[in-house]
């Protein structure tokens, strides 16, 4: 027995110290996630292209929260759904990309307004669990603070590259640069209100006003060939809207009807005001009644311009539902036919004033249609609307 009670209790030390050389030295537990958050930022507005690299756990759905330090307010989102109450930002999966491996990674992206400090967020946590980097990756090294517990005033966000284009006083501001797939998303929806047919909208690296990348709108001939890019205009606030974008197309603008850009105006029983051309220069036209600005009789065309082809142009509009009035800009000369002053001109805008004309727009699409054989092709680039002029 005591040889027993000996061999018994070596096995036991034995057992025991192996147990304590696991405990003095136990392994590293990964972290939840690490995230990286990339800025592009203007005067008020930014967008923030993120990707979250998961840690040791696979996850079938995932749901990243953080908050913001400053009065950041998140207006638009693709590849996730983002919401906000006050500070607090909530980002969840759609139904395509909730699958995320062990170390793998998943990106999104988001449109947002500031004012003053726009500082990058360093609470990340992924579905309840913090990432564990109080200074998230970005295109810069974070310094650290000699006071941990004093929150800095000095923003740490950085720049992935140049600012979109043009965006001073913008709401809505997209060069398309955070486009990933070969169609348009996030914000973006593609079709026509109409009948769709063989025109096609995709995304393009091969031709740009700034940048890597535009969106190409391949329009065909025929009513049923619509074909068109469309965001909301919810949130550019109710006072006069002001467009601007960058447009190069292929073919110049023909006799017949076309429209490259069409706005559904809710105070005219949903119809469309539409920009394009007719008779080989730029017009407006009024779906409801069919209204054309500038006539289209000889004087009233020779107040429009035609739309340089193989080039890129600047096309600005300002739509003022309140007073009724409408004025556009191309390559930054206003263009006398396409202006609504309130005061009806023979040749320009007494058909338009015939009837009251107060629109209010809910939508913004870009793209192409017409109403015979004319088919063009276009790209669009650094789109911006907002509530002040943007400017080329």
């Amino acid at each position: 027995m005591n040889r027993f009670a000996g061999a018994l209790a070596a096995l036991c030390l034995a057992a025991a110290g192996t147990t304590a050389i696991v405990l003095a030295g136990p392994a590293a537990a990964a972290p939840a996630c690490s995230v990286a958050y990339r800025v592009n930022q203007w005067q008020t507005g930014y967008t923030a292209d993120i990707t979250v690299t998961n840690g040791a756990t696979a996850v079938s759905s995932w749901t990243l929260t953080w908050h913001y330090a400053g009065n950041q307010s998140v207006t638009s989102a693709w590849n996730a759904t983002v919401r906000q109450t006050g500070t607090a930002v909530t980002a969840q999966n759609l139904s395509y990309n909730g699958a995320v491996p062990a170390g793998g990674t998943v990106s999104f992206g988001l449109q947002g307004t500031y004012s003053g400090s726009n500082a990058t967020p360093t609470d990340f946590a992924l579905n309840g669990v913090s990432c564990g980097d109080p200074a998230p990756p970005t295109s810069t090294t974070p310094t650290t603070p000699t006071t941990p517990t004093t929150p800095t005033t000095t923003p740490t966000t950085t720049t992935s590259g140049p600012p979109p284009a043009g965006c001073t006083g913008a709401t809505i501001c997209d060069d398309f640069e955070q486009q990933t797939g070969s169609t348009p998303g996030g914000r973006w929806t593609i079709g026509a209100a109409n009948c769709q047919g063989t025109g096609t909208v995709a995304v393009d690296t091969a031709v740009a006003h700034s940048g890597s990348r535009s969106v190409k709108v391949t329009g065909q001939g025929g009513y049923c060939n619509h074909a068109f890019l469309g965001t909301s205009l919810t949130g550019t606030g109710s006072g006069p809207l002001f467009g601007r974008f960058w447009v190069r197309h292929t073919t110049p603008l023909p006799t017949g009807h076309v429209a490259f850009m069409a706005l559904r105006d809710t105070a005219d029983g949903g119809r469309d005001l539409r920009a394009g051309g007719q008779n080989r220069a730029l017009q407006w036209n009024r779906e409801s009644d069919d209204a054309t600005l500038p006539a289209q009789s000889p004087a009233g065309v020779a107040q429009s311009v035609p739309l340089a082809t193989g080039t890129w142009s600047c096309f600005e509009f300002e739509v003022d539902g309140a007073a009724g009035k409408l004025r556009t800009w191309l390559d930054s000369a206003q263009v006398p036919g396409l202006v609504v002053d309130g005061v009806p001109t023979p040749d320009i805008d007494q058909q338009w004033l015939a009837k009251t004309w107060r629109p209010a727009l809910t939508d913004l699409r870009l793209g192409w249609e017409s109403y015979a054989g004319d088919a063009d092709t276009l790209w669009y680039d650094d789109v911006a609307v907002g509530s002040s002029r943007i400017g080329c």
